[in-house]
């Protein structure tokens, strides 16, 4: 089990002073840039055998901006509503991550994205505040949601550029 809490200080940490929502808008485009003219094969290995490819974690992306959707829409209908965790590596074999087209689950991730951020763009202020209890962080905003997936954009941003650089 990860330690959560160091968990969302890296994530937090590199947000610091920067807008979360252009973060999330920018995070399709720079991840299509890193793989353009990539061979697919590339994009399938793994940088170790435990580790996620760059495909693997596109496709992640893709599936946690679709519970993330969820948790939004739950938290500004039901404020104070539960909201369950997953395991990550179930649903990466779950989903079969590995044997995914990398520009489908691109193309997922910018759709799912893109409907996220045109519901965010136009909340009221009080909606932003409203909150889930989350099963492993607790008591989390849409606020803090949006700040926690900037970050989440950005650890995954790090590491398809590091596992590209080392091919």
């Amino acid at each position: 089990m990860p330690n959560h809490t160091l968990y969302e200080a890296n994530l937090g940490a590199p947000t610091q002073g920067t807008i979360p929502l252009a973060i999330q808008s920018d995070a399709p485009r720079s991840i299509a840039e890193l793989i353009a003219g990539i061979p697919e094969h590339a994009i399938h290995k793994k940088p170790l055998p435990h580790k996620w490819s760059v495909g693997e974690i596109i496709a992640h992306l893709a599936e946690d901006e679709l519970v993330s959707s969820w948790r939004y829409r739950q938290m500004i209908e039901n404020s104070g509503c539960v909201l369950s965790a997953f395991d990550q590596d179930e649903w990466a074999r779950l989903g079969d991550y590995s044997s995914r087209k990398p520009w489908d689950s691109l193309l997922l991730f910018r759709l799912l994205r893109e409907a996220n951020l045109r519901m965010l763009n136009q909340l009221a202020a009080n909606e932003w505040e409203r909150f889930g209890l989350h099963a492993e962080r607790g008591k989390i905003t849409v606020r803090d949601l949006v700040w926690h997936m900037a970050g989440h954009d950005m650890n995954h941003l790090d590491q398809i550029e590091e596992i590209l650089r080392a091919t």
